[in-house]
């Protein structure tokens, strides 16, 4: 039995190591605060200060946007002219359904039977953004986020990303140069991730959405990176928390459905859900542990049922199980043939004598 037990607590931690290794990644993103690379206020100019001329501005000044057409609803129009208007001297592109998929069919067409395929408009509209900040650089602003200040100090950084609570990176806001590591990285990636995850909210997040780049990040942090290749994040307080941070955030979460309700529900309630889960796993693996136990238990009756009579009981090594001696010695061997393992290893020598008598 002590084998037994063996083999059922290495199975279980043979499964736990392979789940716990599957999520390693997201684990991690539990306790990562983005210190080591965040843009502390201290580095970022006043609006008016003069010291924005002097910072080397290394990201194109172009700001990119998505939407399905060039009609834009009326709730998201001030958002969209802050950032015009704020930056008459950036190239402004907004990528409809239209163009982004010429662009891909054009420049990217190896990628073009993934962005066909995707099941929900907006994985196309996360897919985009990506390959226009690889393949042109700029600014990539989401429609529901208008612009508080000009973005000159952050043209400044080869690369950056904004934090998002409660982990993790958002792809609402972003800025890089032209093929840079990071995001050619993304890029790259996106067919490894195009898999469905039973809720439209998990697949979008995992596949395109802020997970996804969450998680290429995080791996891409373990590499060797030189400066130039290095992502920076804008914290939330410098993003839109304050009168001097960048951005202002409107009404969004155009895609959302009720499964997000669901995931934000989970979110604030993780605490509780994370003892039930618990108390789930304690049942199923007292259950199986139960079951393993039966099994085990109902195998070695039935080994036992059908093991062989010992020589010593049927006088002949050669003895079949099934066949029964003549005379007084089915009764004897009946007997005998439903006892326990250790009885007939230490079967008496008075039975022996009885058998040796009856010859």
């Amino acid at each position: 039995m002590r084998r037994g037990v063996v083999i059922f607590l290495l199975v279980n931690f043979l499964i736990l190591s392979f789940l716990v290794r599957s999520v390693s990644t997201l684990l991690s993103l539990l306790i990562e605060d983005a210190s080591a690379d965040s843009i502390h206020r201290a580095e970022l100019p006043s609006p008016n200060s003069s010291l924005i001329e002097q910072r080397p501005q290394i990201i194109p000044k172009i700001i990119h946007q998505t939407y399905k057409n060039e009609t834009i609803p009326e709730v998201w129009k001030d958002a969209q002219r802050s950032c015009i208007e704020l930056h008459p001297d950036y190239e402004y592109i907004l990528w409809t359904n239209e163009k982004a998929r010429e662009f891909i069919a054009h420049e990217y067409p190896w990628f073009l039977d993934t962005f066909d395929g995707y099941k929900f408009p907006i994985q196309r509209a996360d897919s985009i953004r990506y390959f226009v900040l690889a393949h042109y650089g700029g600014t990539y602003i989401d429609l529901d986020d208008g612009c508080n200040r000009r973005l000159d100090p952050l043209l400044a950084y080869p690369a950056w990303v904004r934090r998002t609570a409660p982990t993790g990176i958002s792809n609402d806001a972003m800025g890089s140069v032209p093929q840079h590591p990071f995001f050619l990285r993304v890029i790259e990636l996106l067919q490894s991730y195009d898999r469905s995850w039973l809720l439209p909210y998990i697949t979008v997040m995992y596949s395109t959405g802020p997970l996804f780049l969450s998680v290429i990040w995080k791996e891409y942090m373990h590499e060797r990176i030189t400066e130039a290749g290095r992502v920076r994040i804008l914290m939330q307080d410098e993003y839109n928390r304050y009168s001097w941070s960048f951005f202002t955030h409107h009404v969004g979460n155009s895609w959302h459905g009720s499964d997000a309700r669901l995931i934000f529900w989970m979110g604030q309630h993780w605490v509780f859900l994370t003892l039930l889960g618990c108390i789930l796993a304690a049942t199923v693996g007292f259950a199986a542990w139960w079951m393993y136990g039966r099994l085990m238990l109902l195998g070695s009756k039935y080994r036992y049922r059908y093991s062989k009579i010992p020589s010593f009981l049927s006088g002949s090594r050669r003895s079949s199980p099934t066949r029964r001696p003549r005379g007084v010695m089915p009764t004897l061997l009946r007997r005998v043939s439903f006892k326990e393992d250790e009885e007939i290893r230490g079967a008496t020598e008075t039975s022996y004598e009885l058998y040796s008598r009856r010859d």
